[in-house]
Protein backbone atom coordinates (compact mmCIF):
# COMPACT_ATOMS: atom_id res chain seq x y z
CA UNK A 1 0.00 0.00 0.00
CA UNK A 2 0.63 3.68 -0.81
CA UNK A 3 2.35 5.64 2.19
CA UNK A 4 0.00 8.36 2.93
CA UNK A 5 0.73 11.82 3.74
CA UNK A 6 -0.40 13.48 6.66
CA UNK A 7 0.35 17.12 5.35
CA UNK A 8 -2.66 19.00 5.93
CA UNK A 9 -4.97 16.32 7.20
CA UNK A 10 -7.42 16.92 9.80
CA UNK A 11 -6.93 14.52 12.86
CA UNK A 12 -8.82 14.53 16.34
CA UNK A 13 -7.22 13.19 19.23
CA UNK A 14 -8.93 12.42 22.22
CA UNK A 15 -7.65 12.15 26.10
CA UNK A 16 -4.73 14.42 24.10
CA UNK A 17 -3.40 16.87 26.94
CA UNK A 18 -1.02 14.14 28.80
CA UNK A 19 0.75 10.85 28.17
CA UNK A 20 0.21 8.86 24.82
CA UNK A 21 -2.10 11.33 23.83
CA UNK A 22 -0.04 14.09 24.02
CA UNK A 23 3.20 12.09 22.05
CA UNK A 24 0.38 11.07 19.23
CA UNK A 25 -0.75 14.99 18.76
CA UNK A 26 2.89 16.25 18.69
CA UNK A 27 4.44 13.67 16.29
CA UNK A 28 1.01 14.19 13.85
CA UNK A 29 1.65 17.77 14.29
CA UNK A 30 5.84 17.42 13.35
CA UNK A 31 4.29 15.67 10.13
CA UNK A 32 2.40 18.21 8.95
CA UNK A 33 -1.51 17.47 9.96
CA UNK A 34 -3.84 19.84 11.79
CA UNK A 35 -3.98 18.03 14.93
CA UNK A 36 -7.18 18.87 17.33
CA UNK A 37 -6.53 17.76 20.97
CA UNK A 38 -9.67 17.10 23.11
CA UNK A 39 -9.81 16.40 27.38
CA UNK A 40 -11.69 16.15 29.79
CA UNK A 41 -9.17 18.73 31.21
CA UNK A 42 -9.53 21.16 28.54
CA UNK A 43 -7.24 23.85 30.44
CA UNK A 44 -4.70 20.95 29.92
CA UNK A 45 -5.29 20.93 26.50
CA UNK A 46 -5.14 24.39 25.29
CA UNK A 47 -1.53 24.21 27.16
CA UNK A 48 -0.54 21.03 25.60
CA UNK A 49 -1.93 22.67 22.05
CA UNK A 50 -0.07 25.58 22.68
CA UNK A 51 3.33 24.16 23.63
CA UNK A 52 3.59 22.20 20.42
CA UNK A 53 4.98 22.57 17.11
CA UNK A 54 2.39 22.91 14.22
CA UNK A 55 -0.93 23.84 13.49
CA UNK A 56 -3.21 22.37 17.02
CA UNK A 57 -6.30 23.53 18.22
CA UNK A 58 -7.07 22.48 22.46
CA UNK A 59 -10.74 21.54 23.19
CA UNK A 60 -12.28 20.52 25.63
CA UNK A 61 -14.47 16.35 25.48
CA UNK A 62 -15.70 14.27 27.70
CA UNK A 63 -15.63 11.26 25.75
CA UNK A 64 -17.86 9.27 27.82
CA UNK A 65 -20.57 12.43 27.28
CA UNK A 66 -21.94 12.19 23.71
CA UNK A 67 -23.14 15.18 23.60
CA UNK A 68 -19.67 16.94 24.51
CA UNK A 69 -18.20 14.49 21.16
CA UNK A 70 -20.40 15.61 19.19
CA UNK A 71 -19.98 19.07 20.14
CA UNK A 72 -15.91 18.66 19.96
CA UNK A 73 -16.07 17.10 16.48
CA UNK A 74 -18.38 19.80 15.15
CA UNK A 75 -16.21 22.43 16.55
CA UNK A 76 -12.71 20.80 14.99
CA UNK A 77 -15.23 21.09 11.53
CA UNK A 78 -15.84 24.21 11.58
CA UNK A 79 -12.21 25.48 12.22
CA UNK A 80 -10.51 22.91 9.36
CA UNK A 81 -12.65 21.22 7.38
CA UNK A 82 -14.09 17.47 7.23
CA UNK A 83 -12.55 14.80 9.00
CA UNK A 84 -9.87 12.78 8.23
CA UNK A 85 -8.91 10.71 11.15
CA UNK A 86 -10.47 10.41 14.38
CA UNK A 87 -7.38 8.81 16.81
CA UNK A 88 -9.41 7.24 20.65
CA UNK A 89 -6.98 7.24 22.61
CA UNK A 90 -8.66 8.21 25.84
CA UNK A 91 -8.96 5.80 28.46
CA UNK A 92 -9.10 5.22 32.29
CA UNK A 93 -7.84 2.09 34.32
CA UNK A 94 -7.73 0.92 38.40
CA UNK A 95 -6.23 -1.89 39.53
CA UNK A 96 -6.73 -4.49 42.23
CA UNK A 97 -8.60 -7.93 43.57
CA UNK A 98 -11.68 -7.77 41.37
CA UNK A 99 -13.76 -7.99 44.18
CA UNK A 100 -11.85 -5.02 45.30
CA UNK A 101 -12.98 -2.86 42.68
CA UNK A 102 -15.35 0.03 43.75
CA UNK A 103 -18.43 0.37 41.27
CA UNK A 104 -17.78 4.01 40.74
CA UNK A 105 -14.50 2.72 39.43
CA UNK A 106 -15.55 -0.31 37.25
CA UNK A 107 -18.07 2.48 35.54
CA UNK A 108 -15.93 5.04 35.01
CA UNK A 109 -13.88 2.48 32.84
CA UNK A 110 -16.72 1.13 30.89
CA UNK A 111 -17.86 4.55 30.31
CA UNK A 112 -14.89 6.30 28.30
CA UNK A 113 -13.24 3.07 27.67
CA UNK A 114 -15.93 1.34 25.68
CA UNK A 115 -18.68 4.12 25.63
CA UNK A 116 -16.34 6.65 24.73
CA UNK A 117 -14.81 4.55 21.60
CA UNK A 118 -18.52 3.98 20.56
CA UNK A 119 -19.64 7.26 20.63
CA UNK A 120 -16.18 8.81 18.61
CA UNK A 121 -17.44 5.62 16.05
CA UNK A 122 -20.70 6.55 15.79
CA UNK A 123 -20.37 10.05 15.46
CA UNK A 124 -17.38 10.08 13.18
CA UNK A 125 -17.84 7.02 10.76
CA UNK A 126 -21.36 7.73 9.23
CA UNK A 127 -19.79 11.09 7.72
CA UNK A 128 -16.87 9.33 6.48
CA UNK A 129 -18.51 6.93 4.85
CA UNK A 130 -20.43 9.27 3.07
CA UNK A 131 -17.74 10.77 1.83
CA UNK A 132 -16.14 7.75 1.15
CA UNK A 133 -12.66 8.10 2.73
CA UNK A 134 -11.38 8.46 6.47
CA UNK A 135 -9.45 6.91 8.82
CA UNK A 136 -10.51 5.73 13.24
CA UNK A 137 -8.00 4.58 15.00
CA UNK A 138 -8.19 3.22 18.51
CA UNK A 139 -5.62 2.49 21.07
CA UNK A 140 -6.58 0.01 23.22
CA UNK A 141 -4.39 -2.71 25.11
CA UNK A 142 -2.50 -5.85 25.02
CA UNK A 143 -5.40 -6.40 27.57
CA UNK A 144 -7.96 -6.62 24.50
CA UNK A 145 -5.72 -10.09 23.73
CA UNK A 146 -5.25 -10.85 27.48
CA UNK A 147 -6.15 -10.21 31.06
CA UNK A 148 -4.03 -9.71 33.81
CA UNK A 149 -5.02 -10.25 37.20
CA UNK A 150 -5.73 -7.03 38.31
CA UNK A 151 -7.40 -5.68 35.51
CA UNK A 152 -10.33 -7.43 35.14
CA UNK A 153 -12.65 -4.63 34.69
CA UNK A 154 -9.56 -2.70 32.21
CA UNK A 155 -9.53 -6.08 30.13
CA UNK A 156 -13.20 -6.37 29.63
CA UNK A 157 -13.70 -3.46 28.32
CA UNK A 158 -11.08 -3.83 25.70
CA UNK A 159 -12.02 -6.71 25.14
CA UNK A 160 -15.22 -5.34 24.67
CA UNK A 161 -13.59 -2.51 22.32
CA UNK A 162 -11.76 -4.95 19.71
CA UNK A 163 -15.28 -7.28 19.75
CA UNK A 164 -17.17 -3.68 18.87
CA UNK A 165 -14.67 -2.51 15.91
CA UNK A 166 -14.56 -5.88 14.44
CA UNK A 167 -17.89 -5.35 13.77
CA UNK A 168 -18.09 -2.25 12.89
CA UNK A 169 -15.39 -2.78 10.55
CA UNK A 170 -17.04 -6.11 8.49
CA UNK A 171 -20.39 -3.19 8.05
CA UNK A 172 -17.64 -0.88 6.64
CA UNK A 173 -16.12 -2.89 4.16
CA UNK A 174 -16.36 -1.21 0.90
CA UNK A 175 -16.82 1.38 2.05
CA UNK A 176 -12.97 3.37 2.03
CA UNK A 177 -13.42 3.76 5.75
CA UNK A 178 -10.93 2.33 7.51
CA UNK A 179 -10.54 1.16 11.66
CA UNK A 180 -7.43 0.22 13.29
CA UNK A 181 -7.27 -0.65 16.67
CA UNK A 182 -3.28 -0.64 18.44
CA UNK A 183 -2.67 -2.48 21.03
CA UNK A 184 0.71 -1.91 23.39
CA UNK A 185 2.05 -3.61 26.98
CA UNK A 186 2.61 -1.54 29.28
CA UNK A 187 3.35 2.05 29.01
CA UNK A 188 5.16 4.52 31.22
CA UNK A 189 2.51 6.76 31.90
CA UNK A 190 0.15 7.83 34.50
CA UNK A 191 -2.15 5.54 33.90
CA UNK A 192 0.51 2.65 34.30
CA UNK A 193 2.03 4.30 37.83
CA UNK A 194 2.97 1.18 40.47
CA UNK A 195 2.07 -1.62 37.83
CA UNK A 196 4.25 -4.40 36.61
CA UNK A 197 5.40 -4.83 32.91
CA UNK A 198 5.36 -8.51 33.05
CA UNK A 199 8.00 -10.12 30.10
CA UNK A 200 7.95 -7.11 27.94
CA UNK A 201 10.09 -4.22 28.11
CA UNK A 202 8.13 -1.16 29.69
CA UNK A 203 6.84 1.05 26.90
CA UNK A 204 7.09 4.75 26.48
CA UNK A 205 4.63 7.06 25.07
CA UNK A 206 6.77 7.75 21.64
CA UNK A 207 6.75 4.45 21.14
CA UNK A 208 3.03 4.21 20.85
CA UNK A 209 2.94 6.96 19.07
CA UNK A 210 4.94 5.86 16.07
CA UNK A 211 2.98 2.98 15.74
CA UNK A 212 -0.24 5.36 15.31
CA UNK A 213 1.45 7.75 12.87
CA UNK A 214 3.01 4.49 11.00
CA UNK A 215 -0.57 2.98 11.10
CA UNK A 216 -2.16 6.07 9.88
CA UNK A 217 0.25 6.14 6.60
CA UNK A 218 -0.54 2.63 6.07
CA UNK A 219 -3.51 1.50 7.72
CA UNK A 220 -4.35 -1.72 9.06
CA UNK A 221 -6.54 -3.43 11.37
CA UNK A 222 -4.46 -4.62 14.50
CA UNK A 223 -1.49 -3.16 15.39
CA UNK A 224 0.69 -4.79 18.18
CA UNK A 225 3.53 -2.78 20.39
CA UNK A 226 5.66 -4.52 20.21
CA UNK A 227 5.30 -6.36 17.26
CA UNK A 228 6.34 -9.54 18.43
CA UNK A 229 3.08 -9.51 20.36
CA UNK A 230 0.22 -10.73 18.25
CA UNK A 231 2.00 -13.56 16.48
CA UNK A 232 3.08 -15.00 20.06
CA UNK A 233 -0.44 -14.70 21.58
CA UNK A 234 -1.87 -16.22 18.36
CA UNK A 235 0.75 -19.16 18.45
CA UNK A 236 0.17 -19.50 22.08
CA UNK A 237 -4.15 -19.80 22.11
CA UNK A 238 -3.38 -23.02 19.89
CA UNK A 239 -1.69 -24.77 23.10
CA UNK A 240 -3.63 -26.74 25.27
CA UNK A 241 -5.11 -25.03 27.75
CA UNK A 242 -2.71 -25.80 30.75
CA UNK A 243 0.24 -25.40 28.69
CA UNK A 244 -1.25 -22.38 27.44
CA UNK A 245 -1.58 -20.82 31.38
CA UNK A 246 1.44 -21.77 32.31
CA UNK A 247 3.34 -20.21 29.01
CA UNK A 248 0.62 -16.68 30.16
CA UNK A 249 1.79 -16.89 33.88
CA UNK A 250 4.86 -16.64 32.96
CA UNK A 251 4.57 -13.74 30.68
CA UNK A 252 1.73 -11.77 31.82
CA UNK A 253 1.86 -9.30 34.80
CA UNK A 254 0.42 -10.19 37.84
CA UNK A 255 -0.95 -6.72 38.87
CA UNK A 256 -2.76 -7.71 42.24
CA UNK A 257 0.95 -8.47 43.43
CA UNK A 258 2.00 -5.22 41.86
CA UNK A 259 -0.37 -2.95 43.89
CA UNK A 260 -0.73 -4.78 46.76
CA UNK A 261 0.35 -2.32 49.85
CA UNK A 262 1.00 0.23 47.67
CA UNK A 263 -0.62 4.01 47.24
CA UNK A 264 1.23 4.62 44.38
CA UNK A 265 -1.44 4.77 42.10
CA UNK A 266 -4.00 6.76 44.96
CA UNK A 267 -3.46 10.19 43.05
CA UNK A 268 -4.14 9.19 39.56
CA UNK A 269 -7.26 6.85 40.72
CA UNK A 270 -8.97 9.41 42.44
CA UNK A 271 -8.62 12.01 39.66
CA UNK A 272 -10.03 10.24 37.05
CA UNK A 273 -11.98 7.89 38.47
CA UNK A 274 -12.85 9.11 41.88
CA UNK A 275 -12.24 5.50 43.83
CA UNK A 276 -11.40 4.71 47.67
CA UNK A 277 -7.59 5.58 47.75
CA UNK A 278 -6.78 2.99 50.29
CA UNK A 279 -4.05 1.11 49.58
CA UNK A 280 -5.06 -2.44 48.24
CA UNK A 281 -5.15 -5.39 50.39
Amino acid sequence: MKKRTLVGRVIAVTGGARGIGREIAAQLAESGAKVAIGDKDGDAARATAGELTGTTLGLDLDVADRGSFAAFLTEVEEQWGPLDVLVNNAGVMWVGPFDEEPETARRRQFDVNVHGVVNGVTLAAPGMRARGAGHIVTVASAASKLAPPGESSYAATKHAVFGYLSGVRAELSGSRVELSVVMPTVVNTELAVGTATGAAAMLEPADVARAVVKVIERPRFEVTVPGYLGPLVRAVNVLPRPVRDLITRSMVPDQVRAVRGSSARTGYERRVLGSDPTPRS
